[in-house]
């Protein structure tokens, strides 16, 4: 029984984190962590004593998180059991490294974890890398400027859903954004070193101020901020609201504008829950930035966040009253060229949408797809009426239309679609291409880059013309990204041939992982 407990306090959740400290003692030293012989010598114990140290072969970092759980003061103990999940992932996968070699290691468990049990791509200057997230962990795939050979490391947070991933290289940096989410709860992680350390939190870096009366339950989407603001990021989550740094992720704060605009009340969850999933930037102003919420719609500011606009003229929303509301459309994904920030394109719940006037207006432009339906749209880097798509029956299959894998592309605007498929399965293929699984390099010709819901991972490095299956046999993949690393040290030499999965028509091949790094 806590301390608070036996004092009359009242009950909460930090009650079982303190019994939960209990039980790890007992597990690790085979005794209780306060003994006496009457209930009354017992509770004095609790009240007064501090537990025994156990020591080797009770690693170190264990016993920092049972004395964490076992703090006295229940603001002392961690305060959500996502804290206390992340610490014991930390001591079961990797050595833990605090940041201060002097530090005491039983005030708090230092801030990296070291993962020696998991495979790693060996990453140098000049090399290429995807980056994959899974409903069960993260991959590091590591290329040349060939794109043909791949090094495969991972998976990373063993178990964890990775919505989100993104790659920061603003300031000189090779930092790896990653969210992981468990039935714990959802953290952000970064990595400097491609995966081989990551940051482990002690509590969620990313959480509602308590007069919300609402909690972090996923993080959709993590977005650098432009190339001018280098220690700016944002995060769109669930429930649906924006979060922002100014300091590279050491604190974030909600963007309250969008949080409190009135229309909040009145969005709905969509599938997958109501969840701010894109973010874009306007390049060329620093004020200006879009949202796109599932089921909200699109929202744009012009003054830095501090209010915002419903900007959904023209998009349907076939599942209300009125088909074309101010706000609460279902929108899928937005993207928008660099070189030309006024021209939007959209994948609606029901519908493809273009806008050249900064989401002022919106023109459908589903002129020739087999179905309207979709999650994922991604502009060509350099051609902004280059546009690729993956059409899905809707509303309940939800699968590639006549099973048959089929990405199409425009090249003038939406005006009309082609289908790219050599290379592509287009028998029993019943695939699914998510919002954020979609992604295109900066090379010429440019390579473009899917994944699958059952797990295949494609790509093509002349625009489309032809694909090749990169790796199979992965958890569900919802995010795919990609790295060109301009500068890095150390590493192996590029592509060793026992480390590779190779595009081709050999499905042996084409699955390949890299070799273990040695533990140092």
């Amino acid at each position: 029984m806590a301390p608070e407990i036996l004092r009359g306090d009242a009950a909460d959740y930090r009650n079982d984190l303190w019994a939960l400290g209990v039980v790890l003692y007992e597990a690790a030293s085979g005794r209780l962590p306060f003994e006496g012989r009457t209930g009354f010598e017992i509770s004095s114990a609790i009240m007064r004593e501090l537990p025994k140290p156990l020591g080797p072969p009770v690693p170190p970092g264990l016993w920092a998180i049972i004395q964490r759980c076992l703090a006295k003061a229940p603001m002392q103990r961690y305060q959500r059991a996502s804290e206390v999940q992340a610490a014991l992932e930390a001591v079961q996968s990797g050595a833990i490294v605090s940041p201060d070699p002097g530090a005491d290691r039983s005030a708090s468990l230092p801030r990296t974890t070291v993962l020696h049990s998991v495979r790693h791509a060996h990453v140098r200057k000049g090399d290429f890398l995807l980056l994959v997230g899974t409903t069960k962990g993260a991959f590091i795939l590591r290329s040349n400027a060939r794109r043909s050979r791949w090094e495969v490391g991972g998976p990373y947070f063993h178990g964890h859903s990775v919505y989100a991933m993104a790659y920061d290289a603003r300031g000189g940096q090779h930092r790896i954004w990653v969210s992981t989410q468990s039935y714990w709860g959802t953290l952000l992680r970064s990595s400097d070193d491609f995966g081989k350390s990551w940051t482990n939190p002690q509590q969620a870096p990313i959480r509602f101020p308590s007069d919300t009366g609402v909690s972090l339950k996923n993080i959709w989407q993590i977005s650098p901020g432009r190339p001018e603001e280098p220690n700016v990021l944002y995060c769109g989550v669930e429930p649906a609201a924006l979060f922002e740094t100014h300091d590279a992720g050491e604190t974030w704060s909600l963007m309250r504008g969008l949080f409190d605009h009135p229309h909040r009340p009145r969005w709905m969850p969509g599938n997958g829950g109501l969840a701010l999933h894109t973010i874009v930037l306007d390049p060329t102003d620093n004020q200006r930035m879009y949202v796109a919420i599932s089921a909200g719609g699109v929202y744009r500011t012009n003054d830095g966040g501090r209010t915002w606009t419903a900007q959904n003229r023209g998009i349907r929303a076939m599942f209300m009253p009125d088909k074309y509301p101010e706000f609460g459309q279902c929108v899928h994904k937005i993207a928008m060229h660099p070189g030309r920030p006024e021209r939007i394109f959209l994948q609606n719940h029901w519908g493809l949408y273009r806008s050249d006037n900064c989401a002022e207006n919106w023109t459908d432009i589903a002129n020739g797809v087999p179905s309207d339906f979709g999650f994922a749209v991604l502009m060509h880097p350099r051609n902004p009426d280059c546009v690729y798509i993956v059409p899905v029956e809707s509303d309940e299959f939800r699968c590639t239309c006549d099973g048959r894998l089929r990405v199409y592309r425009t090249r003038n605007g939406g005006a009309s679609w082609e289908p790219l498929v050599r290379g592509l399965p287009q028998k029993r293929a019943y695939e699914t291409v998510l919002r954020d699984a979609m992604t295109a390099d900066s090379f010429d010709p440019v390579g473009i880059y899917f994944g699958t819901r059952s797990g295949q991972l494609f790509g093509s490095r002349d625009e489309g013309r032809t694909w090749q299956k990169i790796l199979e046999g992965l958890p569900s993949v919802v995010c795919v990204r990609n790295a060109a690393v301009a500068d890095a040290s150390g590493g192996a030499p590029i592509l060793p041939k026992a480390a590779t999965a190779t595009s081709s028509r050999s499905k042996s091949r084409s699955t390949r992982k890299s070799r273990p790094t040695k533990k140092s």
